[in-house]
């Protein structure tokens, strides 16, 4: 429960988000220092990345130090709460490692599955999910046996969503901040306040974190930031929306991470069905194809926020509204559907005759 700071929900709320907001803002050139030490910095050496010069990176630890200290200030921590943040630290840890010493990919999933297993095993577990079949007598399915593998599965691939779409300056940082204010503001609708005190810190340290991350960036949050980012997330929306036993439940998650989750699974089955391992890193990601379009960098991100925005909106609207919100999902998804087909089956070679895309950014 909030601790009695004889404050309404919203004060707590916009408290914590200013505290995380600062910290970030205050943190990032100490990391930014730190990162140049330890040599966590990338160099562009492969044609899939976007920037032409050495840049820093590992500046998640000052989102996760604005996160956590906020955290600590305006909550009490339950068992799920306290599992969610030592499975934040193992993966802030193995962000830290690994973008200073690059880790291999099947380690790095190894300890990824431990993370979510600490959250499971506190409490986090997606016990039940809504029945989107609308004419099926059962209102919710009881996964059973299928609890904790389902959690684990939902856990690990959002981390890694997130994670993959840090491709451009500020891209991942802003769609996080996005999808975070989304989950806030149904937490409020729906009288979830840890969820909501939980999201304002995350959107609060992103928010901090951005004007050090956005075109041209002057630091990267790496692996560090991208996986905490997507873990948060992954776990908080399990407290927040999968326990619902209503038909919204089922959507919102995936509506709330649309962008990374789309992604995602369109690089997968592209990867696939080309012979390749999943994990292969290639240069066909949303971002990629919006560069090739024409699209300078910063063009590129404000399509994206707009995506991630519409599918943010939808979920809310989902949450909120009454017969007519099953209308406005519709419109907004086709809207959506439509920027997104255009990117996939129209970007091949082109390219604008003017200005040249601002070649600075990491790669997944």
């Amino acid at each position: 429960m909030p601790r009695n700071l004889d404050l309404p929900l919203i004060g707590i709320v916009a408290a914590a988000l200013v505290v995380a907001l600062v910290v970030a803002l205050v943190a990032t050139p100490v990391v930014k220092n730190l990162a140049i030490r330890v040599k966590a910095v990338d160099v562009p050496k492969a044609g899939r990345r976007m920037h032409d010069h050495p840049i820093p990176r590992m500046g998640g630890l000052a989102i996760f130090l604005g996160f956590l200290l906020s955290v600590l200030l305006f909550l009490d921590l339950n068992a799920q709460m306290r599992g969610m943040l030592l499975g934040a630290v193992i993966i802030v840890v193995l962000g830290i490692f690994d973008d200073i010493y690059s880790l291999r990919a099947m380690f790095k999933f190894v300890v990824q599955i431990i993370a979510a297993l600490v959250a499971v095993l506190s409490g986090n577990v997606i016990e039940t999910l809504s029945n989107p079949n609308v004419f099926s007598a059962d209102p919710y399915w009881n996964l059973g046996i299928l609890a904790v593998p389902a959690t684990v599965i939902w856990i690990v691939a959002i981390t890694n969503a997130v994670n993959l779409i840090d491709g451009l300056d500020g891209l991942a940082c802003g769609v996080s901040t996005i999808s975070s204010m989304t989950l806030l503001v149904i937490a409020l609708v729906v009288s979830e306040g840890n969820v909501a005190i939980l999201m304002a810190p995350l959107a609060g340290g992103c928010i901090g974190f951005l004007p050090y991350n956005m075109n041209p960036a002057k630091i990267f949050m790496g692996d560090t930031g991208s996986t905490f980012l997507g873990y948060i997330l992954a776990v908080v929306s399990i407290q927040g929306l999968f326990k619902f036993y209503t038909i919204i439940s089922f959507a919102v998650p995936f509506l709330m991470l649309g962008l990374p989750i789309f992604d995602t699974c369109f690089a997968f089955i592209r990867r696939i069905a080309h012979g390749q391992s999943p994990m292969h890193a290639d240069r066909s990601h949303v971002h990629h194809r919006l560069i090739d379009m024409g699209f300078n960098q910063k063009q590129a991100v404000a399509v994206l926020y707009v995506i991630s925005a519409i599918l943010g909106l939808s979920a809310v609207v989902l949450t909120t509204s009454g017969p007519v919100k099953a209308m406005l999902l519709l419109l907004a998804l086709c809207f959506a559907g439509a920027i997104s087909a255009r990117i996939f089956l129209g970007a091949n070679g082109k390219k604008n005759d003017g200005e040249k895309p601002d070649e600075k950014g990491e790669e997944k």
